[in-house]
């Protein structure tokens, strides 16, 4: 059986870093040197072993400086790459790697599959995780059964939806789960790749999102709860310029009393106000007293996602009906 074609678009990350040593498995970003593409199927044989590889070298970014530009930027190399490839994947840093996945599970337009990928270790430190997870990652990229489930992280064996996937500690191998919903599926020692569900919220390619040419999105702030906030950070968001803030509540979905009273100014200035929640999982449900005050819920979106579906949204509407269909949709 032929290998599938897969695209390596590496963008740099604790994948893609060397330490002075094989020890080196925290402060190797003070090494300075970075791995690209052809560096890691060198170093991984076994893996570049998996799939017909094509090396593009993206960048060789931290991960904790990727943003709006960096994923449109991104999503414009992914939809370059998927017209003449089985599938695609994305290595990236951890840190932000489900806010870079979930932008494109809403924006990628092709059924090809999008993997995203990273490692908890450098590619030079003991043990590191990078080379299983680049073999995995080139497996269901180019594997007929995970097509049409949008975009897939890969890490620690397991097949996660981009829309619930979240970093949830700091160094440890198993850091990626699914709160609510647990993982898709796994790729084992035997390199049988298992699907037990699929997502069932719209995903790409069937999305109403095409930000094709821009070289920026909307402003969108996050303003944290926390027990005594005031609203000075709600104020400063509106008058900083942000078009629409999610505030990352209080469970079950409640902010401070002054943060509330703050965002009346948001309301006057008809800037959306979105609801999620700094729990971690469950659904932000319609309070009575938020919906009539025309606030949004993020449904179970953590806030980094919620704030993306927002950043999308606004370039479709900024008016509460269609954005609670956009958040109950996606």
């Amino acid at each position: 059986m032929a290998k599938s074609k897969i695209a390596l678009v590496t963008t740099g990350g604790t994948i893609g870093s060397k330490g002075k040593n094989s020890l080196d498995t925290f402060d190797y970003g003070a090494n300075g040197e970075r791995y690209g593409p052809t560096d890691l199927l060198k170093l991984f044989p076994e893996a570049a072993a998996a799939a017909d590889v094509t090396p593009v070298d993206f960048g060789r970014i931290s991960s904790s400086a990727i943003g709006p530009e960096t994923w449109l930027e991104l999503l414009a190399k992914v939809e370059e790459v998927a017209k003449d490839h089985d599938g695609i994947v994305v290595t990236h840093g951890t840190a932000s790697l489900e806010e870079t996945a979930y932008f494109l599970h809403l924006t990628h337009k092709s059924l090809k599959t999008v993997a995203v990928i990273g490692a908890q270790r450098p590619s030079s430190g003991f043990a590191t995780d990078g080379g299983i997870n680049l073999r995995n990652g080139l497996q269901v990229a180019g594997a007929l059964e995970c097509r049409g489930m949008g975009v897939l992280t890969l890490l620690n064996n397991e097949i996660q939806s981009a829309r619930e996937v979240t970093k949830t500690s700091t160094y440890r191998l198993q850091t990626f789960h699914a709160p609510d919903m647990g993982i898709l599926g796994h790729v084992d020692p035997d390199d049988r790749i298992s699907i037990y569900r699929k997502p069932t919220r719209r995903h790409a390619p069937d999305t109403e999102f095409d930000v094709a040419g821009q070289d920026s999105l909307p402003r969108v702030d996050i303003v944290y709860s926390y027990a005594g906030a005031t609203g000075d950070h709600v104020t400063a968001s509106i008058h900083g310029g942000a078009e629409a803030i999610v505030m990352a509540t209080m469970a079950p979905g409640t902010p401070a009393p002054a943060q509330k009273e703050a965002l009346q100014e948001a309301n006057e200035k008809r800037i959306p106000v979105i609801f999620s929640c700094r729990a971690g999982s469950g659904r932000v449900l319609d309070r009575s007293e938020y919906y009539k005050q025309g606030w949004v819920n993020a449904d179970n979106l953590n806030p980094q996602k919620a704030r993306i579906l927002t950043m999308l949204a606004l370039t479709v509407s900024k008016e509460t009906d269609e954005l609670r269909r956009i958040f109950a949709t996606y």
